[in-house]
């Protein structure tokens, strides 16, 4: 009996031995960690984290800890440290004040494979290859200048989309704006996500104009007034529609096309707002919660553009409140080029075309589906009825 038991008691003191020994390297390595003062954590299980509480809308789940947990919170997806900020100041610090220390992106399995492992400029480390591959692409593709040169080709693609639309609508059939806005943006794609993103503003956009009837009039007397009776809007026509730069502003602001924008990894521990975040650490900055927080909004949760008109506050990543492209150095450098799509898209459709949703439906069903951007889960269909 005693020959038998030895193995067991063998077992158990060689596990107690090695937890002992476990226990005394983490409580005196010269290695561990010293970053005491983290941001607050919702709790985790074990293995998984807290990759349980991001639901099948991360973006809500996570304004919704948020709400309990503070405006920056240390989440692990798996074993990963993950850095959710869901704030203005929070956004301001990671984009501005500490840009170089979170200038890189995290490796990512689906980019590598996708992306000729992550060299393009999206998902590119920072360093040497990511700065060159940037400057050809802000100087040399999308400067103001050359993306004035593009100006004809999104005025064909525009016009090709309004063709369409009175095929359609001259067959009694009901336009499908989600179908046409995807084939509208097939062949614009310059970056990652860059397809998705214009389709999913246009739709957005078009569908905020449905549900408020008199936004949408007040958009097609702008544009309306300002082409004078020509038969399409220019690309020089754009800078004169204020009220259709707050409309799409306000879209933007409602409805960000990447609600968790691409992670940023810190290269460096860095102290943001009393807390330390550690090295290697990946930041997820939720631009939808920003965009929807009433401290920052009134009405945060209406569709309002008139909250745009006279002032300062623009999409280009200078102004925290509403950074739904990124800002600094990771900013999207196409924002400019798919922007100027998305507004001669909208001013073409409005000046040509009146809207209306189908008889008896009273409103358009707004609810979201997750992929590469967060878009409609339903198509847009409308009548559409020329405007002469």
């Amino acid at each position: 009996m005693l020959f038998l038991l030895q193995p067991t008691v063998l077992s158990l003191l060689l596990i107690l031995g090695i937890s002992l020994a476990f226990l005394f390297i983490k409580r005196w390595s010269p290695t561990r960690t010293t970053h005491k003062n983290l941001p607050p954590s919702p709790r985790k299980l074990p293995i998984i984290g807290n990759l349980h509480q991001l639901g099948s809308s991360p973006h809500r789940s996570l304004r919704s800890l948020s709400r309990r947990h503070g405006p920056l919170m240390l989440l692990h997806l798996g074993s990963v440290p993950v850095l959710l900020v869901s704030s203005a100041d929070g956004a301001r610090e990671i984009t501005k004040n500490h840009d170089l220390a979170f200038s890189n992106r995290p490796k990512a399995t689906i980019p590598d494979r996708l992306l000729y492992g992550s060299r393009d400029v999206a998902f590119s480390p920072y360093g040497d290859y990511w700065r060159q591959v940037r400057s050809i692409c802000v100087l040399k593709l999308l400067s103001n200048k050359r993306i004035q040169s593009y100006g004809n080709v999104r005025e064909e693609e525009a016009a090709l989309m309004l063709e369409k639309i009175g095929k359609i609508s001259s067959s009694c059939s009901l336009v499908n704006l989600s179908e046409l806005f995807m084939s509208l943006t097939n062949d614009t794609d310059m970056f990652a996500a860059g397809t998705h993103t214009t389709h999913t503003v246009l739709e957005w956009a078009m569908a905020e104009l449905l549900r408020h009837p008199k936004v949408m009039k007040k958009l097609q007397d702008e544009v309306r007034e300002i082409a004078r009776g020509k038969p399409n809007i220019s690309g020089d026509d754009l800078e004169k529609m204020h009220y259709l730069k707050a409309v799409i502003k306000e879209t933007l602001r409602l409805h960000a096309p990447v609600p968790l924008l691409v992670p940023r990894e810190s290269t460096q521990d860095v102290r943001i707002m009393g807390y330390d975040i550690a090295a290697g650490t990946q930041v997820f900055i939720n631009a939808w919660a920003i965009g929807r927080d009433p401290s920052l909004w009134e009405d945060a949760e209406e569709f309002h553009p008139e909250r745009f008109l006279n002032s300062a506050i623009d999409y280009k990543g200078f102004h925290s409140q509403l950074i739904p492209f990124g800002a600094g150095r990771r900013g999207c450098p196409g924002t400019l080029f798919a922007m100027s799509l998305n507004e001669l898209a909208v001013a073409n459709m409005v000046h040509k075309f009146d809207f209306a949703l189908p008889d008896g439906a009273e409103d358009l069903d707004m609810t979201e589906t997750t992929g590469i951007t967060v878009h409609k889960k339903s198509p847009i269909l409308v009548v559409a009825k020329p405007h002469y």
